[in-house]
């Protein structure tokens, strides 16, 4: 049996779209905004992620949403409910984006490594500058195999893994502002 769940639109961050995500990155965000301006003890969190999460379901007229359009909708209905103060404080928070290494490694083109480091590097700091904190990497094995312009698995391929290994476990240790960690999970 088949069962489509909700009518969720996709979410556009910068040039990247999520298309199957939950609410708990919602409830995050209020959170954070209801902290930052003393009011830890907001009752309404649940009540406001249902009300936006109805209307991702049932109002919302779009296929794709840009996730800054909905965090001002979401400001507008908190400064309707006279909570303006928090309204103030809600920054964009993304729900997980899963990212491809491997289209990084397609678009840096064969034996280009620097290339490749520069284009994630550049992907990952702009998701993060619009909210993404939570990331997923899938295609490490192929990313590479196609640095390497090669179509089986070598001691080389091996090392190169490793080396993408380590440079995300770097990004996940970098300090960023406002406490908004960077976490990595990783298909190998």
């Amino acid at each position: 049996m088949i069962c489509l769940v909700g009518k969720l639109p996709v979410l556009q961050v910068g040039h990247h779209q999520v298309a199957s995500y939950d609410t708990a990155w919602i409830d995050v965000a209020l959170q954070r905004a209801a902290h930052s301006c003393d009011r830890s003890d907001f009752p309404f969190i649940n009540d406001i992620r249902d009300g936006i999460l109805h209307y991702l379901e049932h109002k919302c007229p779009w296929r794709v949403l840009p996730l800054e359009d909905l965090f001002e909708r979401m400001k507008r209905m908190l400064r309707r409910i006279g909570c303006d103060a928090i309204a103030d404080n809600l920054k964009p928070l993304a729900p997980p984006v899963t990212l491809s290494i491997a289209r990084a490694a397609k678009e840096a083109g064969n034996g280009f490594e620097l290339v490749f480091y520069q284009k994630l590097q550049e992907k990952i700091d702009d998701l993060h500058a619009r909210g993404a904190e939570e990331f997923h990497f899938t295609e490490l094995r192929e990313s590479a195999q196609i640095l390497l312009g090669t179509a089986e698995w070598t001691p080389h391929c091996n090392r190169i893994h490793q080396e993408i290994l380590a440079f995300l476990q770097d990004i996940a240790q970098q300090p960023v502002p406002e406490n908004r960690k960077i976490q990595l999970t990783i298909d190998l």
